[in-house]
Formats: structure tokens, C-alpha cells, sequence
């Protein structure tokens, strides 16, 4: 792609307004915090103190509007603390710019490689950067400085008692990601009926994963239905597929394909029932005429052997996914332990026969008769505060090595933030420090994201400042009002923050010429000097990219290379399996699989960043990848489809299995050496061991499945070949 059209599509990706479910109530409360801490500020310390009180408000407000699983009081904590450590470091060193630039340096070289861990880590400390660079113009004296540093401590402080005192709706980001990865397994069922090998995102799966995570004071108040669904919802998904597909399955037309396609009907209809009743924290309600469908006793007639099983198998585990999706208030229900329900004799059962009777229903004698309840599978535990300082400290020294994008990130950040801060201190605009916030705040790791942001800073900031003046000069508004406007301005801003940066930039840059403006140094600059220096700031990002990248287009045969190893590894988990039977529950399938799909979304990712870049392929053209990245595709759902009909722990081992697992290892590996080597790979070996297989093997299953996988392999190379 060229630099002109690479410069049109970021132009346009960041000046766009996307349509987005908003949050009012939540952005109410956010400004009723700020608006808090203003008011008392200016009450008792003046304009100047409750300008940097209101950052640290504002600051830890957008920490909780950022995506993670973390407590909401924990995230405004941790970003009003750091806040304060920064700017008061900051007003320490303000008044010798060596050292303050030293400090700058630092402390953006720092930001930068707080990226490794994560995009909240990232913005938040990004955003204390940018932030620093205004509050330290404010203060003047050292005692001062460290009640500005409370002060902005307070902001967070009061924030985080808000989420506490008023929240709204608990757990609703756990909820919607659990919601989300059963619609998406829902509307999968659907395409299945009309394309019996239709593709499947696996993303919602590991947001769900990721969600599951929760600390140990999470993990006491978590509700109960958000225990056990996600892991049906993960072994629903191979049923389907196999119930599904005409080479393993139903067969394409007939009465059999007929049948199959009610039974993905009605399970899209009661997995959308259980999503419903999860997003809301409200009882499912089944369709009648999906279980219906489920119910019908004429399955077995109809259905092959192997499909009917997968179609039991799929009632069992819509019947788990029902009982977990159900508000309880007690914990330890045998579906949250991951194992379905027995599946003999449930040809007539269904989702709506699979529902228990409550605990407290049961009579004495009928609960002393009932077996004990397992105990409840321990959750997935994620890190406090203090326990996740050395990880992250951990992953950020990982990144301090060659080749690094996060690395070269810091570099450019801090070297951006050095040179617009100089640039600000030498042209004759004042308040120079709009030009290295600008730089910090558009800058990201990628190409793409940084040179759309850059264009939406500009944008923004043009026309919220232009409007923020008109308003201040025409109605010379006072202490009091100014205060007030910027809070509307920030209220703006948090309910229009997922629309768009450019929109909620309007609201940034209007907001800092009131808050600025109590103390009457926003009326001081004109909108020409702040446009200026803002499009300097987002001048410098860019170039900086352009001088020192860090290109995703040419690591993509990496990225492929590790996808086909760690889908390689599943396929040959799932092959072992064959060979010494440990049930459907397997732990190296389970871990494979997940390495497998984190290979895939990274892939995914890479290629989606590399799509604007005005780089050459450089042996890898966009039609190569996607043509390589489909056929990794039908090569893990080709593993998939074994996953679905592992044996039974104590089942006849299937000795040749052990073989074709071996082979698909090696074969895989070398395939990935070859790949990042830019050499087409060979599946000769493999093809062998396939073709041994058909001939010792009888289930026709599995000799299909091991056609399939060759035949993926092949479709890899083919894509290649044409790259």
C-alpha cells in the first residue's frame, strides 16, 4: 500500500463515528465525582489546587471506562496514585528543565513499555504522562506541590468510593462477555444449518476466558450463574461442528440433514435464551417449540449411530448450559464442575427436562436421598494489585531486547516527548506543553492506531477548543461557571468516549480550556497557539513512525509459522488421545487448544495492523495470508471434529493413533521452520503416515478426519506457493 493511501484510510478510520450503545448512567456518575471534587476544592484551596484535583478525577474516571476485568475502585485507585507519584516527581523537577526533561524521558520511556502489559496499562500510563505535563505548570513551592499530588490522590479516592456506594449494574462486564460468547455459539448453530462447514471466531470464547479470571475478593461475591456456562459453551462448540459437517455427520441432503437442521435451530434458540438471562441476571426463558425440537423421540430413528450420539451429547450440555445460566444462590451445583449429564435415555430429555427443581423446593426426605454435590471447580484466579507489580514488571524487561515493537514504542514516545517539549519551550505560543501531550496521547505501538489517533487529536481538539473560546470570550464565564462547563465537558466526553476519539476529543480540549480557564489561564492562549501546537504534537508521532517503525507486514510469516506449530501440537493432543483414552475432559487437549487459538487471534491481530501499512509484503501478499490463514482454518476444525468424538476414559485404545500423532507434530514443526524460512513446506512424511492410517483404521470418522488434515496442509502450501 502507498504512503498516500495508507495517510487516506488511518484519516478516515480516525475521524469516524461509530454507533455505539451508550452509557449515560455510568457517565453521570463519573462527572458527579468530578464535579465533587471540584466543588470542594475550590471551596477550601482555590482555582489552582482544584484544576489538579479535577485531573486526577477526571484521570480515574477513564480508568473505569476502560476494558478490564479488574474492580472498578481498584483501576480509579491505581490511577489517581500514580498520578500523584508522577506529577508530584514532576513538580519537583519543573523548575530546572534538565531535569524535568530527564524525568520526561524517563518517564515516557517507561509508559511506553507499560504496553506489554496490556492497553489499560498502557493508556493509564500514558495518560499520567500527558497529564503531568499540565498539572506541573500550576503549583509553586514544594510543600504546595504535595497537596496538589493529595489533592489528585483524593480525585481517585473519591471516585473509586462512588463505584462502591452507587453501582451500576455489578458484574455487567462479566456478564456481557459470558452473553457474548453463547450469542456468538448461537448464531453459529444457525449458519451451520445453512453451511454445514461455516467458519467460527473464537475470540468471544477467550473474552469469556479472560472475564473468568477473577481475584480472591471477586471470586467470594461472584453470582453463581457465572460460574459453569463457559465450559459447556467450549464443548458445545465441536458438537456442533460435527453434528454438522456431511464428512463426519448428517449427510448433506435427506431427511437426516432435515433433522439436523432443527436440532441447530433450537439450539441457537436456547443458547440466545441462556445469553438473555445471563446479560440480565434474569430466569431463562426456553422457546417451547426448541425444546420441542430437542424432545422429539423419533431422533435415534432417524439419525445414523454417530450423528445421534452428538445429537444426545448436544442435549446434555444445552440441559448444563440452562442449569448454569439460572440465578442461585448457591454455589456448588454439579453442572459447575464442566461434566454433563448422563446421556443415556436422553433421546426424550432436553434442555427444559434437564432444569432441577430448586434446592430449597425439595422435601427433607427427597434432599437426604439426593447424592452429595461435588465440589465446585476452583476459579480461575487473577493477581491483586500488588501481587501483578512483579509480573508487569517482569514482561516489561522482556520487551527490552531486539526487535522489540513495544520497545521501539518507548523509544519513540520518549524521544516525541523530549523534542516537543523543547519545540514548546522555544516557539512563542506559551503553554508549549500542548505539543508533547499531543504526541503522548496519540501514540500507540502500531502504525495504523497512531497516525488515525493523530488525525483525530487534531480534529478534536479544533474544534472543541474553537468552541470552548468562542464561549469563554463571549461569555466571560467565572470561577464557578467555568467549573461547571468543564464538568458537562467531561460528562460529554465519558458518554461519547466508545463512539469515536475524534468525537471525544471535542469534549478533552473543551473541558481543559474550563478547567484551565478557573484560574484564568485558559482565556490567555488563543485558539490559533493551541491548534498549532497540538498539530505539532500530532506531526512529530507520525514522523516518528515513519523514521523509526516498527512494521508489522514483514513478522507475519512468524506469526503464521506460530500458528501452524501450536495448531500442529493440538491436532497430535487430539490424535494421542486416540491412543490412550482420558475422556472428552483431556488437560493437554484443553491447553493445546488454547495455545492453538491464542496463535490464531495474534495472527489475526498482526495481519489486521499490517492491512494499512505502506510497506511491501515482502514475500507475503494480503491474498497469500488470507488464503494461508483459511486453510489453518479447516486445519484445526478438521482436528476440532476429533475433538468431538474423543473416546471414553477406559475405551479401547486405538494403538496407530500414537503414530499419527507423532507424525503430526514433527510435520507440523518442520512446516513452521520452513514458513519463517520462506520455503514451502512438505507433507510428504505425513501424507505416509495418513495413508498407513486408512489402512489400519476402520472408523470412517477417523480416516476422514486424517484426509481433511492432509488435505489443509496442502491447501497451506498451495497458498504459499503463490505468494
Amino acid at each position: 500500500m502507498s504512503w498516500l493511501r495508507a495517510l487516506k484510510e488511518t484519516a478516515r478510520s480516525g475521524l469516524t463515528v461509530e454507533r455505539r450503545r451508550l452509557a449515560p448512567v455510568v457517565a453521570a456518575r463519573g462527572a458527579l465525582g468530578l464535579a465533587l471534587v471540584i466543588g470542594f476544592s475550590l471551596a477550601l484551596f482555590g482555582p489552582a489546587v482544584a484544576a489538579s484535583s479535577a485531573f486526577g478525577a477526571f484521570q480515574a474516571a477513564i480508568a473505569t471506562f476502560q476494558r478490564s476485568w479488574r474492580p472498578r475502585p481498584t483501576l480509579a485507585l491505581a490511577s489517581g496514585g500514580s498520578l500523584a507519584v508522577s506529577t508530584f516527581l514532576g513538580y519537583l523537577t519543573a523548575a530546572h528543565t534538565v531535569l524535568f526533561l530527564a524525568l520526561l524521558v524517563l518517564w515516557t520511556f517507561l509508559s511506553g513499555l507499560a504496553w506489554a502489559a496490556g492497553p489499560t496499562a498502557g493508556i493509564i500510563a500514558s495518560s499520567n504522562v500527558a497529564i503531568m505535563l499540565v498539572t506541573v505548570t500550576l503549583p509553586t513551592s514544594v510543600a504546595t506541590a504535595a497537596g496538589h499530588a493529595a489533592m489528585i490522590f483524593a480525585g481517585g479516592v473519591v471516585q473509586a468510593a462512588l463505584v462502591v456506594l452507587l453501582p451500576v449494574r455489578p458484574w455487567g462486564a462479566q456478564r456481557d462477555a459470558l452473553a457474548d460468547a453463547l450469542a456468538a455459539e448461537a448464531d453459529y448453530a444457525r449458519r451451520l444449518r445453512h453451511d454445514p462447514v461455516a467458519p467460527f471466531d473464537p475470540v468471544p470464547l477467550m473474552t469469556a476466558r479472560s472475564a473468568a479470571a477473577v481475584t480472591p475478593r471477586q471470586a467470594r461475591r461472584r453470582p453463581a450463574e457465572l460460574h459453569g456456562p463457559r465450559r459447556f459453551a467450549e464443548r458445545i462448540r465441536p458438537v456442533l461442528a460435527s453434528l454438522a459437517d456431511p464428512a463426519v455427520g448428517a449427510p448433506a441432503e435427506g431427511p437426516q440433514r432435515d433433522r439436523v437442521r432443527e436440532l441447530l435451530a433450537a439450539a441457537g434458540e436456547i443458547l440466545d435464551a441462556a445469553a438473555r438471562a445471563i446479560r440480565h441476571g434474569e430466569p431463562v426463558r426456553l422457546p417451547p417449540a426448541a425444546v420441542a425440537a430437542l424432545r422429539t423421540p423419533d431422533t435415534g430413528s432417524i439419525l445414523s449411530e454417530r450423528a445421534h450420539r452428538a445429537a444426545l451429547r448436544l442435549s446434555a450440555l444445552l440441559g448444563d448450559v440452562v442449569e448454569t445460566a439460572e440465578p442461585r444462590t448457591e454455589t456448588g451445583s454439579r453442572a459447575e464442575t464442566g461434566e454433563p449429564r448422563e446421556e443415556a435415555g436422553a433421546s426424550g430429555a432436553g434442555p427444559g427436562a434437564a432444569r432441577p427443581a430448586a434446592a430449597g423446593s425439595r422435601g427433607p426426605a427427597e434432599a437426604a436421598a439426593l447424592p452429595a454435590l461435588p465440589k465446585p471447580p476452583t476459579p480461575r484466579t487473577r493477581p491483586t494489585l500488588v501481587r501483578l507489580a512483579p509480573l508487569v514488571l517482569a514482561k516489561m524487561r522482556a520487551e527490552v531486547r531486539p526487535g522489540s515493537a513495544i520497545l521501539r514504542h518507548a523509544i519513540r514516545v520518549s524521544a516525541v516527548a523530549a523534542a516537543g517539549y523543547l519545540l514548546g519551550l522555544v516557539l512563542p505560543f506559551g503553554h508549549g506543553y500542548w505539543a508533547p501531550m499531543a504526541s503522548v496521547m496519540v501514540m500507540r505501538p502500531d502504525f495504523s492506531q497512531t497516525y488515525s489517533r493523530s488525525v483525530a487529536r487534531f480534529g478534536g481538539t479544533l474544534v472543541g477548543v474553537a468552541l470552548a473560546s468562542a464561549v469563554v470570550q463571549t461569555a466571560h464565564p467565572g470561577t464557578y461557571l467555568s467549573a461547571a462547563l468543564a464538568v458537562l465537558c467531561a460528562f460529554g466526553m465519558y458518554l461519547l468516549m466508545k463512539t469515536g476519539y475524534a468525537v471525544s476529543q471535542v469534549c478533552v480540549a473543551a473541558y481543559v480550556v474550563f478547567l484551565l480557564g478557573m484560574e484564568g489561564s485558559g482565556v490567555s492562549q488563543t485558539v490559533r497557539d493551541r491548534v498549532l501546537l497540538t498539530l505539532l504534537g500530532g506531526l512529530l508521532a507520525m514522523l516518528s513512525y515513519a523514521v523509526y517503525p516498527a512494521w508489522e507486514t514483514p513478522r507475519l510469516r512468524g506469526g503464521l509459522a506460530d500458528w501452524l506449530a501450536a495448531s500442529g501440537r493440538y491436532a497430535a493432543a487430539v490424535a494421542a488421545r486416540y491412543a490412550a483414552p482420558e475422556g472428552p475432559g483431556s488437560p493437554d487437549v484443553r491447553e493445546a487448544l488454547l495455545s492453538a487459538r491464542a496463535a490464531r487471534v495474534a495472527w489475526h491481530d498482526a495481519l489486521g495492523r499490517a492491512t494499512h501499512e505502506p510497506v511491501r509484503h515482502r514475500g507475503l501478499s494480503h491474498a497469500a495470508a488470507e488464503g494461508a490463514g483459511h486453510a489453518l482454518a479447516e486445519f484445526g476444525r478438521a482436528a476440532m471434529l476429533l475433538e468431538a468424538h474423543l473416546p471414553e476414559r477406559g475405551a479401547p485404545p486405538l494403538p496407530a493413533a500414537a503414530g499419527l500423532a507423532e507424525a503430526l507434530r514433527e510435520a507440523t514443526e518442520r512446516g513452521a521452520k520452513a514458513v519463517r524460512e520462506r520455503r514451502e513446506p512438505s507433507w510428504d512424511d505425513l501424507r505416509e503416515t495418513v495413508a498407513a492410517w486408512d489402512t489400519e483404521v476402520t472408523d470412517p470418522l477417523l480416516r476422514k478426519a486424517g484426509r481433511l488434515l492432509v488435505d489443509a496442509l496442502d491447501d497451506l502450501s498451495a497458498a504459499l506457493a503463490d505468494a
